[in-house]
């Protein structure tokens, strides 16, 4: 798991290789990665957008930006927080993800950025 901190705002990855969707001889590898957003501040956020970067070991790399995840933008209280689980496919059997999160203050509508940190993805063949 990865783990960073932002401006009171805690995010955590868990990465899992998926090779039932996963097509080796069409260079597919699929991989499922979990989000835990937890909200340590004293402050009501919003997470309004997300953008990501997205590297295959190969050298390609891709953005993918837009609003709220997997269709919502939530609403986070102090102490608590938000998880969801989302896909992504690369070309090779190794790469990275990081990213950021525009979150904006319910109190006053104050938009900052919260840091996505960089996490690896492997076919778990790769790590033998």
């Amino acid at each position: 798991m990865v783990t960073a901190i932002t401006n009171g705002i805690k995010i955590s990855v868990e990465t899992a290789y998926q090779d039932d969707f996963s097509n080796h001889d069409q260079q597919r590898f699929t991989f499922a990665y979990r989000i835990n957003i937890e909200n340590l501040s004293d402050h009501v956020i919003q997470l309004k957008r997300r953008q990501w970067f997205i590297f295959d070991s190969n050298g390609t790399q891709r953005e993918v930006e837009g609003e709220g995840v997997v269709g919502v933008q939530p609403v986070i209280e102090p102490g608590s927080y938000h998880s969801y689980v989302s896909a992504c496919n690369l070309s090779t059997d190794m790469g990275s993800m990081s990213g950021n999160y525009l979150m904006q203050l319910m109190v006053d509508n104050t938009e900052f950025i919260v840091e996505i940190p960089e996490f690896e993805l492997i076919v778990p063949y790769r790590l033998n």
